[in-house]
C-alpha cells in the first residue's frame, strides 16, 4: 500500500508512519516542522520525507501525481498560537482543502482526517458527547479552522474517515499539559492545573486504529476516546511519579479560562462497534514512556491553543 501522511513528523503522523513502514508499506510524508520533531522519524528505504507545506496547492498536486497514494492520512495542523488566525486558516482550512481536492483529482481510495473535540464548543449539551451533538466551534481559531477542514474532507466525495479526538498524548507530544508539566518540573518551576477533566489517550493506541481504517475498516465520523475522563491533576501526579520526585510539589489550582472546557468526554460507542474493543494504555504507562524519552532526548514544544494557559507558562 502507498500511504501519504501529512504532518509526518508530528506525534500522530510519525507514529502512524512507523506502523505503516513496519508493515512493509511505502510512505511519503510531508512536514514543515513548525511543531514536528525531526527526530520522530528515522531514515528508511520505504520512506520519502518532504520538508514543505500543504498550503502550497500546486506542490500538493504534484506530489500526489508523482506518488499516486492509495490512502492519505492527514494529521498536519496549525495549533501552537491561539492568536495566529492566519496560520490556522491557511494550514487547517486551505491546506486541508488542497489535500481533499488532490485526493479527489488523483482518485485516492481513502482520506483519513483528525478533528478536535472542541468542534462541539466549550459547553457541550451532552455528557458524554455523542456524534449527533451540534457543531459549535466558536471558542477558538483552531476549532473553527479544523472544522472548516473537516467540511472540505466531507465535500471531496472521496471515501473518508474522520476521528474526532479526545486528548492524544505520548512521548512525541509537544503540546498540552504533559510536556508542559515535565518541562517545568525538570527546571524546578511550579506548575498550575485547572479543575478540568480530560480523556487522555495514547498516540500509539490511536495509530493502531488508523492503520485499520487505512485498510478499509469503518467509514464516516468517529470519536477516538476511552469514554472515561480524569482530572488533569491525575496526569500531573503520573508525571511526578514517573520523574521519581520525592519532594512532591503541589500545583497551583487556577479557574478555567473562557476558552477552556470543564470536561471533554466523547462517546466512543460507534468506534468500538466498527473497530472492536480498543486496549487503552494506562496514564501511568504513558507518563513513564514520555519521561523516559524526554530525560534522554529532551522535551520540546509545550504549546497550547488556550490563551490563559499560554500566558501562564510564559511567566
Amino acid at each position: 500500500m502507498k500511504v501519504f501522511v501529512t504532518g509526518g513528523s508530528g506525534q500522530v503522523g510519525s507514529t502512524v508512519v512507523d506502523m505503516f513502514l513496519a508493515r512493509g508499506d511505502t510512505v511519503m510524508a510531508i512536514d514543515n516542522f513548525a511543531t514536528g520533531r525531526r527526530d520522530n522519524l528515522t531514515s528508511h528505504p520505504n520512506l520519502t520525507l518532504i520538508e514543505d507545506t500543504i498550503v502550497d496547492g500546486a506542490l500538493v498536486d504534484r506530489l500526489f501525481g508523482e506518488f499516486q497514494p492509495n490512502v492519505v492520512v492527514h494529521t498536519a495542523a496549525s495549533y501552537k498560537d491561539p492568536d495566529d488566525w492566519e496560520s490556522d486558516a491557511a494550514v487547517n482550512a486551505v491546506g486541508t482543502a488542497n489535500i481533499a481536492k488532490a485526493c479527489k483529482v488523483h482518485k485516492v481510495d481513502r482520506l483519513i482526517y483528525f478533528q478536535t473535540a472542541l468542534c462541539y464548543g466549550t459547553k457541550p449539551i451532552q455528557q458524554p458527547i455523542r456524534l449527533d451533538h451540534p457543531i459549535n466551534p466558536v471558542n477558538s481559531s483552531y476549532a473553527i479552522s479544523k472544522t472548516a477542514g473537516e467540511h472540505y474532507v466531507q465535500f471531496s466525495g472521496v471515501d473518508w474517515v474522520t476521528f474526532r479526538l479526545a486528548n492524544v498524548i505520548g512521548p512525541r507530544n509537544v503540546s498540552g499539559p504533559l510536556p508542559i508539566f515535565y518541562g517545568r518540573l525538570s527546571k524546578g518551576q511550579k506548575c498550575f492545573i485547572t479543575p478540568a477533566r480530560r480523556d487522555f489517550c495514547f498516540a500509539g493506541d490511536l495509530a493502531k486504529v488508523v492503520v485499520e481504517a487505512a485498510q478499509g475498516k469503518g467509514h464516516g465520523t468517529y470519536h477516538f476516546s476511552s469514554g472515561k475522563d480524569v482530572a488533569i491533576k491525575e496526569l500531573y501526579d503520573a508525571v511526578v511519579k514517573a520523574m521519581k520526585i520525592n519532594d512532591y510539589p503541589e500545583p497551583e489550582v487556577k479557574p478555567l479560562g473562557p476558552d477552556d472546557a470543564p470536561s471533554i468526554l466523547l462517546d466512543p460507542s460507534r468506534t468500538f462497534a466498527d473497530f472492536g474493543d480498543v486496549e487503552f494504555t494506562s496514564l501511568d504507562e504513558i507518563a513513564r514512556l514520555s519521561v523516559e524519552r524526554w530525560q534522554n532526548e529532551g522535551v520540546v514544544g509545550g504549546y497550547t491553543h488556550l490563551k490563559e494557559a499560554r500566558a501562564e507558562i510564559r511567566t
